[in-house]
Order: C-alpha cells, then sequence, then structure tokens
C-alpha cells in the first residue's frame, strides 16, 4: 500500500470532522447519542479497510493518548458548568450519593461477577470492575440535550462525581499495596494534598490568564493542565482534582470568600474568561471525542459477536448496571426516573483506565470483546431511553446551559 498524499489525509480528516459535526446535530431528533454514531462510523471504516485489505493498524499508544488529553478536557469542561450556592446544596448531595452508591454497589456485583465466572483473584476482579463501572461523561453530557433543565443538571453532576471517585478509587486499588492502614492514610493524605494543591494552582492558573497580554492564552494553560495531570499521575495524586477544582473556581469566582482578590479581579472581568474557557474547552472537546471514538471504533473486532463467552457475560454486566440505577433512583427519588435510568453508558474513561491496568492485575482470562460489548450496549440503551422520553425535542443547541434551579428530577 503507498502512502496517503497530503492533501488526501487532510481531506480524510477534515471530512471526519464535519461528519461528526453531522452527528451532532441529527442526534438531537433522533436521540442517539452522537458518540455512538461516531462509534459505528469508526466500525463502519475498519469493515471497509477490512475488505480492501488495507492493513490500516493504529498503534494503542495513539488511543490512549486522545483519551488522556479527552479526559482532562472533559473534567475541565465539567468543572466550568458546575455552578455554586446555598440552593445547589440539594443537588449537588443528591448527585453525589448516586454517583457513589451506584459506584459501590456495581464494582461489588461486577467483582462477583468476574470472580464466579473467570475464577480469577479478586483484587485483579476489582481493577477491571472499577473501569466498567464508571458512568461516561463523556457520553453522558452530549446526550442531554433534549432533557428538562433539572434532569440534565443533575446528570451533569452525578457524571463528574462518577468519573472522579472512579479514577480515584482505580488509582487506590491499582498501587502496589493496599487495604493496609498504611496506604489507607496515604491515600488520604494525598487527597488532602490534591485539594490544597487544586485551590493554589486555580488561582495562578488564573493569575495566568488574567495577566498575560498575549491572545494566545487557552492552549498555554491547556499545556499547564496536561503537566499538572501528568506529573500529578508520576506522584500518584488524584490530579483530576486539581484540574476540576480549576473549572469550578473558574466558575464560581463570585463566591470566593476573598473580597480584596474580588475587588482587584471582579466577576465583570473574570466573566470573558469563563465563556472564553467555556468556548475553546467545548469545541475542543469535540474535536478529540471525535477522533477518538472514530478511532476507538476502528479498533473495535467484530469477531466478539460469535463468542457465546462475551455475550453472556457482557449482558450479565449490563443488565447488573441497569438494575442497580433503577432499583437506587427508584427507591431514593420515589418518582419517575426516565431517561436518568438508562444513563449507563461506559466511554472514554472506561476505555483510558483499561489502558492503565498495570501488568501485574491483568486477568488472564479476560475477552477483550466484553468491554466492547458493554460499551456499545450501554450505548444503545441510552439511545433506547432518549427514544422512549416523551418531551419534544428542542432546538439544537450546541453549548448547553444548564438549570440554576435547586430541585431536581
Amino acid at each position: 500500500m503507498g502512502l496517503v498524499s497530503t492533501e488526501l489525509l487532510l481531506i480524510i480528516l477534515c471530512s471526519l470532522v464535519i461528519l461528526s459535526y453531522f452527528f451532532s446535530i441529527i442526534s438531537q431528533y433522533i436521540r442517539v447519542p452522537s458518540v455512538l454514531l461516531l462509534l459505528f462510523a469508526g466500525i463502519g471504516l475498519r469493515m471497509i479497510a477490512d475488505a480492501y485489505q488495507l492493513n490500516l493498524r493504529l498503534p494503542a499508544t495513539l488511543v490512549e493518548g486522545l483519551g488522556v488529553v479527552g479526559l482532562i478536557m472533559i473534567i475541565l469542561e465539567a468543572g466550568l458548568d458546575l455552578k455554586l450556592g446555598r440552593d445547589k446544596i440539594k443537588l449537588v448531595r443528591d448527585s453525589f450519593l448516586s454517583a457513589l452508591v451506584i459506584l459501590v454497589v456495581s464494582v461489588a456485583l461486577i467483582t462477583a461477577i468476574l470472580h464466579i465466572w473467570l475464577r480469577e483473584d479478586v483484587i485483579s476482579c476489582i481493577v477491571y470492575a472499577l473501569p466498567l463501572s464508571i458512568m461516561s461523561s463523556s457520553i453522558t453530557i452530549p446526550s442531554i440535550h433534549n432533557l428538562t433543565p433539572a434532569k440534565k443538571e443533575f446528570l451533569v453532576y452525578e457524571a463528574s462525581f462518577s468519573d472522579i471517585l472512579g479514577i480515584m478509587l482505580f488509582n487506590y486499588f491499582a498501587a502496589p499495596e493496599i487495604l493496609t492502614a498504611k496506604s489507607i492514610g496515604i491515600f488520604g493524605f494525598n487527597i488532602i494534598i490534591s485539594i490544597l494543591l487544586s485551590i493554589v494552582i486555580s488561582f495562578l492558573l488564573f493569575l495566568v490568564l488574567a495577566r498575560t497580554k498575549l491572545n494566545i492564552k487557552f492552549f498555554l494553560v491547556f499545556s499547564l493542565l496536561v503537566v499538572i495531570y501528568s506529573g500529578g499521575k508520576m506522584l500518584h495524586l488524584p490530579s483530576l482534582l486539581i484540574i476540576l477544582v480549576f473549572g469550578m473556581v473558574i466558575n464560581n469566582w463570585d463566591k470566593i470568600p476573598l473580597p480584596g482578590l474580588l475587588k482587584r479581579y471582579p466577576q465583570k472581568e473574570v466573566d470573558p474568561l469563563r465563556e472564553f474557557l467555556h468556548s475553546i474547552t467545548a469545541e475542543s472537546s469535540f474535536l478529540i471525542r471525535t477522533f477518538f471514538f472514530i478511532l476507538f471504533g476502528y479498533t473495535i473486532d467484530l469477531s466478539f459477536i460469535n463468542d457465546q463467552e462475551v455475550i453472556v457475560v457482557g449482558s450479565l454486566i449490563v443488565l447488573a448496571f441497569f438494575l442497580i440505577r433503577l432499583i437506587y433512583l427508584k427507591f431514593y427519588f420515589r418518582t419517575q426516573v426516565v431517561p436518568e435510568v438508562f444513563f449507563i453508558p461506559r466511554g472514554l474513561i472506561t476505555i483510558v483506565l483499561f489502558f492503565k491496568i498495570p501488568t501485574s492485575l491483568k486477568l488472564a482470562s479476560f475477552n477483550d470483546g466484553i468491554l466492547f460489548f458493554i460499551i456499545l450496549s450501554t450505548s444503545i440503551i441510552l439511545s433506547l431511553g432518549m427514544i422512549l422520553y416523551k418531551k419534544p425535542a428542542e432546538a439544537v443547541v450546541e453549548d448547553p446551559q444548564f438549570s440554576e434551579r435547586s430541585d431536581i428530577l
């Protein structure tokens, strides 16, 4: 196979972006998540490549790298969407409890399924169950345009909490030493250090944005965030907290109890920065999400469809996700929970964390087709939930603003 010309490569890349934008528009009306359409597009490209015997193999590091960058952008975007205040206490409490309880119960049940079926070490099963149990904000947030403002807010908070809690627990159980007083103490200490660092670094990043006279601001801050994330990972700190807190500081500047700082940098000067960050982050997340899910779809080997083990284990896990969510939401809120109960998507974070599983904790008998099956089936279930949801579709909104109401559901 000859080398692809520069012009043809540019046409392909830009065509994929245009296709993704088209998917974003039609997803508002057919109520199918745009990332699911991107996955199917990637699978379609793989089928075309195989049909024409084009040996195009993508390095795993490319998909993993895009996933990490996408993860940072998604967490920053979530932070820029989270509004704090007394009227948000109930919302934060309910969404945090929902994320925590559903995550913990899911991990316990999926660990049991993997341990009984595969007869592997329990700790390794927990490490595999954690990524599978995290609700994907990269699929949830782009899929909520047609919901009421209250439902939007709840799902944004819940998905954000699920991401942070899941990643923190994964980092703990993937560490060399766990379930000891020392490891638990170090874990708690690292969280406290990360929160303190988050506050300090957030103000430093804000000063960089506010003081620099250059027009090139965002990618400077973004590069600093990547350095902070990577450095935090090397030091075994939950560095995504720093990124989340930075976004929340910018979005809740008027709530900071420092009159001197607010006087020097009033809200009217911060608002343009927040809007600028929100706009650029949303655009960048869209671009990264486009290539990540197309490339991931391209790597999916559809032969897993004929594997009985994949179908049985994957179906048990997906059924567990749905039942846990249904029972919790019905018990806690005692109200109509459609389409929230269908929001069990697994996506970018699940895939990225699977790349991060240490070799010593790998399950020798785990079939990667189970991962593909879960991601595709949970996305399809979300689509069915949105189709069943009776609220009429609204106008297309690329960058939705969520409700300020304190009541939810």
